[in-house]
């Protein structure tokens, strides 16, 4: 008796793909066996033999003819090889994968060759425009073979499921052969299993295989990414997409002091006290960055605050010193401050005007009484931007620090008026660059 636990599988989960047999046992060397997962009644079980494996196709008995999936399958180790002279990209937690197609021949028209068949037929059919045609196109199971207690071969590992976003005709060069090739390069688009905790349910493949369930029936099993796709159509691609990311970033509650604490009524004396004078935020700023960077190591280093006519992006400038001695080096902060609505997402094109500035060898500092929209942080993560977000919560936990640890701050406005009362003093009109001098 199968339970429904047996039909779970995780990305990154590691199966195994043993040699044939009659009655294929559910675990093998300790992992899920593949032909055991993959056998359906009479039908047998899928196959991973070859890159880019096609299951026959199933007439259901609503008279549509649909092919259950396809299943991809990359071998690192063969990288190189006659068997697979060019290497396969997979950035699976960012919903991507390159994966080049089956023609290895000279002179043969690549789009012949049956997996590359296959493949085109399916993105024909993920970039209709009609929905019934979308709902044929055969979902894409991504593995990816890996060495494993130190064997190379029999274990794949579960990458995901998802279409294809592009397609490239490309001339490939094999160096075991010398010679040229030309073939197809497959940009995927691995779909997200957020609605689903990052569990993908075989009994979906499975209902697809059943000839007897028509296949409006088999999309109730589906992911939810996967309807949405079909009901949306190809613009829906990107929203679809797995982003690991998404994990690490917080939501606006966690950014915000929540109502009735001490943080919540401290960053509400601080928007006030800056609100007509917000460009004096800068130095809070500036102090705040230097908490959150390490000044507790001794690592940063103040600047100076630009003028507020002339910033260009940054609204003051530090530095950090990583090492000691002769062997250190300085890197430069560029540092942008917004004293915004608390209750409002701040900008991303002001993050934006702060990435613009840097090069390379740089990093910036974004500080805000407001909090970072989902948005913005995946792409501060995603484009790995080396930017310090500071969001409001922080910056009133920040002072808090300050205030109870300094005696001569009675109150938080005793620390602002001393803080500002230098602000004029501390602006200068210099080059980023002069910081290391």
């Amino acid at each position: 008796m199968r339970r429904s636990d047996d039909y779970k599988l995780r990305i990154g989960q590691i199966l195994r793909y043993p040699r044939v047999s009659e009655d294929p046992e559910p675990y093998v060397d300790n992992c899920l066996n593949f032909r055991w997962l993959a056998v359906f009644k009479d039908a047998g079980a899928f196959q991973m033999e070859r890159g880019i494996n096609t299951p026959a196709a199933v007439r259901a008995s609503d008279g549509i003819e649909r092919r259950p999936a396809i299943v991809i399958s990359s071998s690192p180790h063969k990288k190189g090889s006659a068997q697979t002279p060019w290497q396969d990209f997979f950035d699976v937690d960012n919903g991507h994968i390159r994966y080049f197609g089956d023609n290895k021949h000279p002179g043969e028209d690549p789009a012949q060759a049956p997996g590359n068949k296959a493949l085109l037929s399916a993105f024909q059919l993920a970039h209709s425009h009609d929905s019934s045609d979308r709902a044929l196109t055969p979902p894409l199971l991504f593995f990816k073979r890996v060495t494993y207690r130190g064997k190379s071969k029999g274990f794949p590992q579960f990458q995901g499921f998802g279409v294809i976003r592009s397609v490239d005709l490309v001339t490939q060069w094999d160096n075991k052969l010398e010679r040229s090739f030309t073939n197809y390069a497959f940009d995927f688009t691995v779909f997200n299993l957020e609605s689903e905790h990052e569990v993908f349910d075989w009994a979906w493949i499975q209902s697809r295989r059943d000839s007897t369930l028509p296949l409006a029936d088999t999309n109730k099993l589906a992911p939810y990414s996967w309807r949405k796709w079909l009901e949306r159509g190809p613009n829906y691609l990107d929203r679809a997409r797995r982003r690991v990311s998404k994990l690490q970033v917080q939501s606006p509650t966690e950014q915000k002091p929540g109502e009735g604490t001490e943080a919540h009524a401290v960053l509400s004396q601080i928007y006030d006290y800056f609100s007509d004078r917000k460009h004096h935020f800068e130095a809070l700023a500036e102090v705040v960055s230097e908490k959150v960077i390490g000044a507790d190591l001794g690592i940063y280093k103040k600047g100076w605050i630009t003028s507020a006519s002339n910033d260009g992006g940054a609204d003051f400038v530090g530095s950090v010193r990583l090492g000691d001695d002769f062997s250190s080096t300085n890197i430069i902060v560029l540092g942008q401050a917004k004293c915004e609505s608390l209750n409002k997402a701040t900008g991303g094109n002001h993050i934006a005007r702060t990435v613009a500035r840097l090069r390379r060898g740089w990093i910036g500092v974004y500080v805000t009484t407001s909090y970072f929209s989902a948005t913005v942080q995946q792409e501060v993560i995603e484009d790995r931007f080396p930017v310090v977000l500071i969001h409001g919560k922080r910056v009133a936990e920040e002072v808090i620090k300050i205030v109870h640890d300094d005696n001569n701050y009675p109150s938080v406005l005793d620390f602002l008026d001393e803080l500002t009362s230098n602000y004029e003093l501390r602006i200068q009109q210099r080059q980023p660059e002069e910081i290391l001098y």
